[in-house]
């Protein structure tokens, strides 16, 4: 039989627990948005620095290439020169596109969406269909980070895990939550527990969701595919 003093021993080590976990929340939602301005301020520099300087390379080879002799050895070295600049501006657009995504910034989470989940599946052949609201809703820059991110990992799970041939992405919004949900036909994780699946990442999301006030769930089952689902409330951290 409890007494008051064991009672209240037991609820002062549930409030320091609620401090405690809340202060974790907190932090983590916070190093998660300085990795995401980091990312977003190095992806700019490339688009700035490097981009401009690999543009300049071009137009200066293509005067170069016109004043050079039509001997076939020099114009097969500047075709070379030429191949391999377009591939380090390629591969220096791809980088930049991993570390941040310039559409979810300026066009907004809709086509971010649309763009991350059509390249995805026409990479490794599989069905998409994308789902999302007839109107434009307005979402803070976290709020399309976390959502983008989200699709982005069950991706990469139905990838890996799942051994799926079909992806439905939705994203649903009202007045008081958004929710998106990633859900795959594929075969589940077997016996596996879903949090062994890229675990971190999840747990990652998990806090980012958190620390915007929301929930993230990732069930999957023999046979019954995965389903991760994000909901975020809509309230004034939601505003642009």
């Amino acid at each position: 039989m409890s007494t008051p003093a064991a009672e209240q021993f037991e609820a002062e080590l549930e409030r320091r627990l609620a401090e405690r976990t809340a202060d974790l929340v907190e932090l983590l939602g916070h190093q998660a948005n300085c990795w995401d301005d980091e990312r977003r301020l190095l992806a700019r520099k490339l688009h700035d620095s490097l981009g401009s300087s690999m543009t300049a390379l071009t137009m200066h080879l293509a005067l170069l290439t016109r004043q050079l002799p039509q001997e076939n050895a020099l114009q097969e070295r500047s075709k070379q020169m030429k191949t391999l600049l377009m591939n380090i501006i390629e591969a220096n657009r791809e980088l930049q596109l991993t570390l941040w995504n310039d559409k979810l910034e300026f066009l907004g989470i809709k086509p971010a969406l649309c763009e991350a989940v059509e390249q995805f599946c026409s990479e490794h052949k599989l069905v998409a269909r994308v789902s999302l609201p007839d109107e434009d809703g307005i979402y803070s820059r976290e709020h399309g980070v976390a959502l983008l991110r989200s699709v982005e990992e069950g991706l990469r799970n139905v990838l890996q895990h799942a051994s799926a041939t079909e992806v439905d992405v939705i994203l649903d919004d009202n007045e008081d939550e958004i929710m998106l949900t990633v859900r795959d036909n594929g075969v589940g994780p077997g016996l596996r527990q879903p949090e062994s699946l890229q675990c971190h990442g999840l747990r990652m999301l998990r806090q980012r969701a958190r620390h915007l006030g929301g929930e993230l769930s990732f069930r999957a089952g023999p046979q019954q595919g995965s389903v991760l689902t994000v909901t975020l409330p809509r309230h004034p951290l939601a505003q642009a």
